[in-house]
């Protein structure tokens, strides 16, 4: 807890460590070597942990290649190509399929933040270029959408992993369901928030 707490904060000075930041994963990696060598856990107790390192692969996997082809530009372009095709259409459709890019992408996250650090810059920036779309509106769903998309896959945000490892659910269910929920839930974001907000202003 110390090294959670004085280590990730690069404006506390750590004596004798040579520098004054230990990344939170370190510290984590530390911990579990020290409950190895004290013989507190066993090793075999660690791999036996199945579905904790599917869980594990998810996330690493995922928001490698979500930060990836965030640098290289991949998702900008993505946005921008999705983008040429709604200036022509009516604002409402415009801001209703900008909505829609932004909730669906998230399969192809393992963070809501990572989520919303690649994408909502871009669907908000493709918005303003699209005459008539109000750019507030916009904002309000695609924030509204960050605390509903986190049900519709094992690794949408943090505690999903912890739902997804208890096995109360199984695995085929925990993607049907999240797609069921996922659908309910942005039918509701589209069918009261959205004439909510055009009523509100």
């Amino acid at each position: 807890m110390f090294l959670w707490i004085t280590g990730s904060n690069p404006n506390i000075k750590l004596p004798y460590l040579g520098a004054n930041y230990i990344n939170a994963t370190m510290v984590v990696l530390v911990i579990i070597s020290l409950l190895l060598v004290t013989r507190v856990v066993e090793f075999a107790d660690i791999v036996a942990e199945k579905s904790a390192w599917e869980v594990f692969f998810y996330f690493t996997s995922l928001l490698t290649l979500a930060s990836g082809l965030n640098e290289i530009g991949f998702i900008k372009w993505v946005a921008e190509g999705f983008a040429k095709p709604l200036v022509g259409m009516s604002p409402t459709l415009a801001l209703i399929l900008l909505v829609t890019l932004f909730f669906w992408i998230h399969y192809f996250f393992s963070s809501i933040t990572s989520h919303a650090a690649a994408v909502l810059p871009v669907v908000l920036a493709v918005g303003t270029g699209i005459p008539g779309v109000s750019v507030p509106t916009l904002t309000l769903l695609c924030c509204y959408s960050l605390g509903l998309m986190g049900v519709i896959s094992p690794y949408a945000t943090g505690p999903a992993p912890m739902y997804y490892g208890s096995g109360f659910i199984g695995k085929g269910d925990f993607w049907k369901f999240g797609l069921i929920f996922g659908l309910i839930y942005f039918a509701g974001l589209l069918v009261i928030v959205l004439p909510w907000l055009q009523v509100i202003g």
